[in-house]
This record gives structure tokens, sequence and C-alpha cells, in this order.
């Protein structure tokens, strides 16, 4: 054995030791637990890689993630941090990157720049691989743009909870989705530099974060998807800084992708290389993951690319709020495809309507803030629901056709509360 395998077969031994001791497990039920969960115990060798001993020791008790994540402002699902939105009131337009959402398929990497490079290579390039340190992407021309990103997933919950249709996987509610201003550089400056071809079709970032293993034996590398290379050259962006801040790990240090108003699966972090081709591209990530399937969709249900018009109350569900006193009811409403035209408020389950007040900014792939004052006449349960229709005439239905992974839930959601 090579010192660097004994090294990381004594990194795999000391975590497993540590599970077992926190935990009580014996180490049977630990690999029989590893096998199942997202950042299983077959990732570990990819751990040890990239983490230090102290995170390696955070990721050992079940935290994959880098930043504190306090219950007051997220809720936790599993490998993932929802922002809640009943606290979004008190944030600014831009959700604080130590209040944005986290959505990371294995764990949070923690990466050394000095060590990274930005391999680009493939069929779709004029020469060989090209490679870009941290400095010379600091160096080319910086880019800025404010916009959402949003996962795929958001509001999965109410397939079950509001259409009696549940599926599996993280059960989102709202907060699955964070605006922030994301600066780097153009993905299509990258491209020109390294020699794309007029016969490139496909674009495919890969993460280095720790790769993703399925029923604790299939090993389907690191997450990648491709994005077709009109998008690509269009507006997607190398984000190094948030909210004019350097990327944090939990959002893709040192660089991510951001794909104005596609999925967030698009949104790859930590890019490590990214792949040019003449010919269309393929991962777990868009063939048997982020499609639509089940119910009335057909097998050869492409990939999913824009996301849909959603709104939300900043406001928990099942508020107790008091009668007779006027309540400023606030929430958000966000496109991909264009700013926001209307927001509607119902207070009584969706008989009747009510134009809300939406303010500036208003724009396409991200979101508008609303607000809208209410004074209950009694007291009793109330079902309050927001619908937005934007600027292209999109808008929000009553119900969302089923499918089997419970992705881009649009419908009007359903917000109970309680005045007493």
């Amino acid at each position: 054995m090579t010192d660097e395998r004994a090294y990381f077969h004594a990194r795999e031994e000391q975590l497993l030791t540590t599970v077992q001791e926190r935990h009580g497990l014996s180490r049977r039920q630990v690999l029989k637990l590893g096998a199942a969960s997202a950042f299983s115990l077959p990732l570990l060798a990819g751990i040890s890689r990239l983490a230090s001993p102290a995170r390696a020791a955070t990721i050992a008790t079940g935290n994959p993630f880098v930043k504190p994540t306090p219950a007051d402002w997220f809720t936790i699902l599993g490998t993932n941090a929802e922002m809640r939105f009943d606290k979004a009131g008190e944030l600014g337009y831009t959700i604080p990157n130590e209040r944005f959402f986290i959505r990371d398929h294995t764990l949070t990497p923690v990466i050394d720049v000095s060590d990274w490079s930005l391999k680009v290579f493939g069929t779709g390039l004029s020469g060989g691989p090209v490679s870009f340190t941290y400095d010379d992407l600091l160096k080319m021309p910086q880019h800025s743009r404010t916009c959402f990103v949003e996962c795929a997933g958001n509001g999965r919950s109410f397939y079950g909870t509001q259409q009696g249709t549940p599926v599996p996987g993280s059960q989102w509610k709202l907060g699955g989705i964070g605006v922030a201003e994301w600066s780097g550089v153009l993905l299509s400056d990258v491209l020109k530099r390294a020699g794309i071809t007029k016969g490139a079709v496909d674009v495919m970032p890969a993460g280095l974060d720790p790769v993703v293993v399925t029923g604790g034996v299939v090993d389907n590398g690191h997450v990648r998807r491709p994005v077709p290379v009109d998008k690509a050259m269009d507006d997607v962006l190398l984000a190094y800084a948030m909210n004019g801040e350097t990327l944090p790990y939990d959002h893709g240090f040192p660089l991510r992708a951001i794909v104005p108003g596609w999925v967030g699966i698009s949104n790859i972090k930590w890019v490590g290389e990214i792949e040019v081709s003449t010919t269309a591209l393929h991962s777990l990530w868009n063939t048997t993951q982020y499609r639509f399937t089940g119910g009335s969709y057909p097998a050869d249900s492409p990939p999913l690319t824009d996301q849909v018009v959603k709104s939300a109350f900043e406001l928990a569900f099942g508020a107790h709020l008091a009668p007779a006193q006027e309540t400023v009811l606030t929430g958000r409403s966000w496109s991909p495809f264009a700013g926001i035209r209307r927001i509607e408020v119902s207070t009584d389950g969706g008989s009747t309507w009510t134009e809300a007040r939406h303010d500036e900014p208003n724009q396409e792939d991200s979101w508008t803030r609303w607000s809208f004052p209410w004074t209950p006449a009694a007291a009793g349960n109330y079902t309050l629901m927001a619908r937005a229709t934007d600027k292209k005439g999109n808008t929000q239905p009553a119900t969302s056709p089923f499918n089997s992974a419970g992705y881009l839930f649009g419908a009007v959601v359903k917000h109970a509360v309680t005045v007493a």
C-alpha cells in the first residue's frame, strides 16, 4: 500500500471509529447507515482529501456545512439547510451570505485556492486543455448580476401536504431559494480564451465536492451538469464573489457557476474543470435525475431548465395572529421569465383575491417584495394564499402536475394561520 493510500485508509478508520464511539454503534451498523446516507461512509476517502482533521471530525458528527446553521435561521434537511422564510422579513432584498440556503449533494469541501486551478478541456476546443489560476480569473473583466439560485425541489413538500401525492426527497417548503449579487467572469470569456470552436454543443462544469455514491457502491463521480453552448455563451457567470464578499465555502469557493433562471443543479459549486464537447454530454444530473418522470410525463422528457413562478409569505405556517388588529402581511414573488406584474392575496382560501403592493427592484431572474395589510374581523382558522403573474403573463396555477421526484412545485401555496 502506498503512503497516500495508507493515509486515506487511516483517515477512514479514524472517522469510522469516531462515528461508532459518538453514536454507540457497531462497525456493521455504521457501514449500513453509511450506505443509505447522503454523506455516506464510501465518501470518506474523498472527505479526507478535502477536509482538515477538524473539519473531518465535524463531518463525522453529521454536520456537512462550514458556516453556522442555527435553528432560528435554518431548517436542516439532511445535507441541506433551508432558509426559514418566516424570518426573511427582517432581511433586505438580497439574502446575506450567512443566511443563504445551502444545497449540498454530499458536503461542503474546504479547498485551498493555492492548490486550485480551473481546467478547461474537450473536443470543443481548438487546442489541448487550458488551465486558469485564481489570479488569472481575478485579472479578467469582472461582471456582476443580482439573481436567484433555487433548488429544483423547492416546494416539494406541498405535493404531499397540499395535493395528497407525497414524493421522496428533501421536504422543502419554500426556503430553498436566495437572491444575491454574484460577481466573477463570464463563462463565455473563459471559453473564448480556452479556444472554443463553432462545433461545440455542450459545456459541462464539474464540482470538487466529494463524489456522489448511491447504494453504497455506485460511484457517480463529481456533481456536474451540461449546459447547451448557446446558454453558456449568453449569460452564465463563473462567480468568485457573493454580495461583495469572497465566495463562502458553503456557496462554492473558490468558483461556482451562476446560470440565471435555471434550476439550482445547473449552478455547480466548487468548479474545478469544464468540459467543452462537440457531442452531447451526459451525467446523472441530466439523465436519471432532474427530469420529469411519472404521472403523465413521457419517458423521454427533457432535462429541466427554467424554474417556475412562485410566491411565499414571510410568515410561519400555523402562525397565531390577533383579531381586530391590522397585520401587514409581507412576502416575495419571483419568476425566471420576466419581472412580476401583479401579486394577489386571498385571506379566505381563494374565494376572493385582492392585489397587493409590490416594490422595486422587480426583474427577471430575481424577486420582488410585496405587502398586504389585513385586519381579520373575527377569531378562527384562515387560509392565506398569494399568487403572482409575471410581465409575460405566466401565472401560478391552482395545482402542479405530479412528477415522481417532486420538482418545480409552482402552484399557489395554502398558508394556514390561526386568529385568536
